[in-house]
C-alpha cells in the first residue's frame, strides 16, 4: 500500500528528506518526511506471522528487510534520494533476533507476544528472585521480554544456542542490514531484562544468568545518535547520496511518544495499537516499587514508566474480522449511541494473548461476562472497546498509585482513530485526549529522531516544540465518566473471580 500526501511532490524542491520506519507486528510503515516535518508519501508492505504452536508467535527478520527494501523503493520512486539525509526506525520491541558468525539470521524471531516462557519467567522471579531482577535492570521478568527467550532457547534449542554471535531486537536488525553496526539504542534495550536501565549499561550479572556475553550484545546509543550511513551497496541500489545517516532508533512506543511530544517531565501518551500502552515520560529514572509498570530509558535521553497490555486494537480486529465476519468497523461502531455508554450489561476480558501490565499472567484469556439471550452484536463490540480501556485504566491507577498526576494524555495508534472508542477512553479515564496533526506513530518519530542526528534539531525536546501540533481534544462528560466509574469497579472483579480457572482451560 503506498500513499501520496503531497500531490505532485517530485516537482517540489527539497534541501533535506528523511526516512521513519515503523517495523510493525504485521507490516513495515515507511514515511518520508520533509526538514519541516511535513509528510511527504507513505508506504506499507505486510510479511507474514507464524504460530507453531499455540501461543508461539514468530516472524522471519529477512522478511522485514526484503519488505524495508521493496518499500523504500517504492517510497523513493519520483523523488530525489540524493536528498534524503537520514534514517531512523521505531520498531516492535522484545523480539529475539539472533546472527551466526557470518551474520546469517540463526532462527526465526521469537516476537514480544509470544508466550512459550512461562517457566523461563517463573525461574527468574521466583528463583532469581523478583527484588533482584529489579534491582539489576529495574523490572521483572514477564513473558515477552528477550532473557527469558533467550534461557528458553538454551534449554530447547542447544545447537542453534551455542551457534550465537549477535543478540539483537527487531529494528536494530534493520539498522544492521543498513550500516553494517551491531547496535542497539537504550529504550528497545529496557526491555530485554538484560540493561541496567539506571546506569545505561548492560548488566553483567543478567548475561551471566543467561549465559551469553557483552561480546555477544549490540553497542549502546542514545536513540538520536548516529550509528553510522547507509552502506554503499544499499546507498546505490536504492539511489541514495553517499553519506545517508542512520540514527538507533527507539522502541516503537518509545519513537510513538516522540511522535507525539510525550518528552521531557510527566507527558503522557496512550496508544492503540496492536497492544496497549500507556506511557508517562521523565527526566529522571523511577521504579514502580511493585514493577507492575516497566520502567525503561526513554528515547529523548530521559526515562519512562510504562504499563502495557498484549491486545488492544487487535481485540476489535479480531472481533470484527473472526466473529463478526465484517472489515467495516465504522458501521459496526455506528449503532452504539452515547446513550449506551456507560450501561452495557457485557463485559470482555481483553487478554487473547494473555497480559503483561499490570497482571502479568501469560494464562489469562479473553473472556465476554454478562451475555443473555438478548445480547445483540453491538453489545458485543461495545464490551470489546470498553474492555480495552478498563484495562489501560488498570495501568492508569497503579501511576496514580504512585502519586503521578496524569491531568490529560496524548492517544495515538490505529485504534484511536475511531472517534467512538477515544470517547470511551476519555470517560472511562476521566481526561481530556488530545490527537495530534501528524499521526504517524513510531514512524514519525523515527524520523524525528533522524533529525536530530543530523542537526536539524539540537535535542529530541526541540524537535518535539516545533513539529508536534494539536489537532483535536475530547474532554470527558461528567455523566458518562460517572457511569463509567461504576463499571469499571465491577470489571475490576471479574479477573481475580477467573484467575485460578485460567490455567485449568488451557
Amino acid at each position: 500500500m503506498e500513499r501520496i500526501i503531497r500531490a505532485n511532490y517530485s516537482e517540489v524542491i527539497f534541501t533535506k528528506l528523511f526516512i521513519g520506519i515503523d517495523l510493525g507486528t504485521s507490516a513495515v510503515k515507511l514515511s518520508l518526511v520533509d526538514e519541516k516535518g511535513g509528510i511527504v508519501k507513505e508506504v506499507s508492505r505486510e510479511y507474514p506471522l507464524y504460530f507453531p504452536q499455540p501461543g508461539w508467535s514468530e516472524q522471519d527478520p529477512d522478511a522485514w528487510w526484503a519488505a524495508v527494501v521493496d518499500g523504500m523503493k517504492e517510497l523513493l520512486r519520483g523523488a530525489d534520494a540524493s536528498c534524503v539525509a537520514g534514517i531512523g526506525c521505531g520498531g516492535q520491541m522484545h523480539g529475539l533476533v539472533v546472527l551466526d558468525e557470518n551474520d546469517a539470521v540463526i532462527r526465526r524471531a521469537i516476537l514480544w507476544n509470544d508466550g512459550r516462557t512461562q517457566k523461563e519467567v517463573d525461574y527468574l522471579n521466583n528463583v532469581i528472585g523478583r527484588e533482584k531482577l529489579s534491582a539489576l535492570t529495574a523490572n521483572i521478568a514477564f513473558a515477552g521480554f528477550t532473557a527469558p527467550k533467550i534461557l528458553w532457547m538454551r534449554a530447547n534449542e542447544p545447537e542453534n544456542f551455542a551457534r550465537i554471535k549477535k543478540i539483537m531486537l527487531p529494528k536494530d536488525y534493520i539498522n544492521y542490514r543498513l550500516t553494517g553496526v551491531h547496535c542497539c539504542d537504550y529504550s528497545d534495550a529496557s526491555g530485554m531484562l538484560l540493561l541496567d536501565v539506571q546506569h545505561k549499561c548492560w548488566s553483567k550479572e543478567m548475561l551471566e544468568i543467561c549465559g551469553v556475553s557483552e561480546a555477544q550484545m549490540p553497542a549502546l546509543f542514545e536513540s538520536y545518535e548516529v550509528v553510522g550511513c547507509v552502506k554503499p551497496e544499499a546507498a546505490i541500489s536504492l539511489g541514495f547520496g553517499p553519506d545517508v545517516k542512520v540514527v538507533a532508533g527507539a522502541g516503537d512506543n518509545a519513537a510513538a511518544a516522540v511522535g507525539t511530544g510525550v518528552v521531557g517531565e510527566g507527558g503522557c501518551n496512550i496508544s492503540l495499537g496492536t497492544s496497549g500502552t500507556l506511557f508517562i515520560s521523565s527526566k529522571s529514572f523511577g521504579v514502580d516499587p511493585n514493577n507492575a509498570l516497566h520502567a525503561f530509558a526513554h528515547a529523548d535521553g530521559g526515562w519512562h514508566l510504562m504499563g502495557c497490555m498484549l491486545s488492544a486494537a487487535s481485540c476489535n480486529k479480531w472481533l470484527c474480522r473472526e466473529i463478526l465476519q465484517t472489515r467495516k468497523y465504522d458501521e459496526e461502531q455506528a449503532a452504539i449511541t452515547d446513550e449506551m455508554l456507560g450501561r452495557n450489561r457485557v463485559f470482555f476480558l481483553p487478554y487473547l494473548m494473555g497480559e503483561r501490565s499490570p497482571i502479568n499472567d501469560v494464562n489469562a484469556r479473553g473472556t465476554f461476562v454478562g451475555m443473555t439471550l438478548d445480547t445483540t452484536r453491538a453489545d458485543l463490540l461495545q464490551a470489546v472497546l470498553e474492555g480495552v480501556a478498563f484495562a489501560i485504566r488498570d495501568s492508569f491507577e497503579v501511576a496514580r498509585s504512585l502519586g503521578i498526576d496524569i491531568p490529560r494524555s496524548w492517544i495515538c495508534g490505529g485504534g484511536a482513530k475511531s472517534p467512538l472508542w477515544r470517547k470511551i477512553f476519555a470517560n472511562v479515564l476521566g481526561i481530556p485526549l488530545d490527537m495530534v496533526k501528524t499521526e504517524q506513530g513510531p514512524g514519525y518519530g523515527g524520523a524525528m529522531l533522524a533529525m536530530v542526528g543530523c542537526g536539524v534539531f539540537g535535542s529530541v525536546q526541540e524537535a518535539a516544540d516545533a513539529l508536534v501540533e494539536l489537532a483535536s481534544t475530547v474532554e470527558p462528560d461528567p455523566e458518562i465518566t460517572a457511569r463509567y466509574e461504576e463499571q469499571y469497579q465491577k470489571f475490576r472483579r471479574i479477573y481475580p473471580a477467573l484467575k485460578e480457572l485460567f490455567p485449568a482451560i488451557q
